[in-house]
């Protein structure tokens, strides 16, 4: 991704198999250079999910480098329905109904970012102490809580909290969302599979956040995550943006 800016954008990327699970089918992809980060899940309980996962990520890194975020989105998109027609032939291959995996995609140019996302794969938003859930899941139990008929609370321990209604291979044709966000100095953003956030409190994410520190934070959600038991994969991608000639950077004089 080449832009002209004077923002920098750092991050950090961690995945852990879990307490319960023999195989880690979330994968993740962390390039700040290039401004593009991703955390894809693959579909528990159907077939070579690790693999779908994977297709996922691998697609995602072949993005041609552009200074047009609008582009870079499109190309992300094309990425993306091109991993679906493969994945729903590998399915009809192997007499499969679905092979499939949930992503979550940020892109960032300047101090401007995108993010595109299928599943219940997470971004969230963390400035100024405040964290904001930037993703809207696609589940069945996300229907239920914006139509009114589930209250938050209730939500999160539903037994149908883990049932998904978009993937990408979960249907000939992908349904992707995608929304814009200007970024502010140290503006840090979260991407994770649902091994964090169903496991991890908003508050236990604010705490580990607010250090500042990608790999800190990165480490400290993944350890939260485990201590409450590990049932699934576990993966967080750490995102911060910093305006380097923000007026209220502390500067060391040149003459010392």
């Amino acid at each position: 991704m080449i832009c002209e800016t004077h923002f920098r954008w750092t991050s950090a990327a961690l995945s852990h198999v879990g307490l319960v699970r023999q195989v880690n089918e979330d994968a993740c992809l962390e390039q700040s250079e290039r401004g593009l980060w991703a955390v894809a899940d693959g579909m528990g309980g159907h077939a070579r999910g690790d693999v779908a996962s994977r297709m996922v990520v691998d697609a995602l890194n072949k993005l041609p480098e552009t200074g047009d975020l609008e582009a870079y989105a499109a190309e992300a998109r094309r990425q993306l329905q091109a991993v679906n027609a493969r994945l729903r032939a590998e399915a009809a291959r192997h007499d499969t109904q679905i092979i499939g995996s949930t992503v979550v995609v940020l892109l960032a140019c300047g101090q401007h970012c995108r993010y595109l996302w299928a599943g219940d794969s997470r971004i969230y938003l963390y400035r100024n102490g405040l964290l904001r859930q930037l993703s809207r899941d696609h589940s069945q139990v996300e229907e239920l809580r914006s139509s009114g008929q589930l209250s938050a609370q209730d939500a999160l321990h539903h037994p149908a909290r883990n049932l998904i209604t978009r993937a990408v291979g979960a249907a000939d044709t992908l349904e992707v969302d995608e929304e814009s966000l200007e970024v502010l100095d140290g503006d840090m953003l979260m991407l994770c599979s649902d091994g964090v956030s169903n496991e991890v409190s908003e508050q236990e994410m604010c705490d580990a956040l607010v250090c500042g520190n990608c790999r800190q934070a990165a480490e400290a959600l993944i350890a939260l995550a485990l201590h409450e038991g590990g049932r699934d994969n576990i993966s967080a991608v750490v995102v911060r943006a910093e305006d380097l000639n923000s007026p209220e950077k502390t500067l060391l004089n040149p003459a010392l």
